[in-house]
């Protein structure tokens, strides 16, 4: 069955960095564009990133945009999710998806 399984997250300082993974199995990943979803403590989810299926287009919400990277590896199965100059209102639980599959989640904190 499909599983997206995501890791990475952690307590970071302001201005700091974290990469998330998510690796993927289950399907055939090289088919389908994915994307990272988050959701802030008592906010609703939003959309983070996208990426195409062969990684040539990408997609931010303006929030992160400079800041962020989305970028994936066919031949592994995984979507990585750079984050730099973090802000605490980067705070969130941060999602792996495609179509109407979900990982569980990976808690980053933006604090000092």
């Amino acid at each position: 069955q499909v599983q997206l399984v995501e890791s990475g997250g952690g307590l970071v300082q302001p201005g700091g960095s974290l990469r998330l993974s998510c690796v993927s199995s289950g399907f055939t990943f090289s088919r389908f564009a994915m994307n990272w979803y988050r959701r802030p403590p008592g906010k609703e989810r939003e959309l983070v990133a996208s990426i195409s299926s062969g990684g040539g287009s990408t997609n931010y919400a303006d929030s992160v945009k400079g800041r962020f990277t989305i970028s994936r590896d066919n031949a592994k199965n995984t979507v990585y999710l750079q984050m730099n100059s973090l802000k605490p209102e980067d705070t969130a639980v941060y999602y792996c998806n495609f179509i109407d599959y979900w990982g569980k989640g990976t808690l980053v904190t933006v604090s000092s």
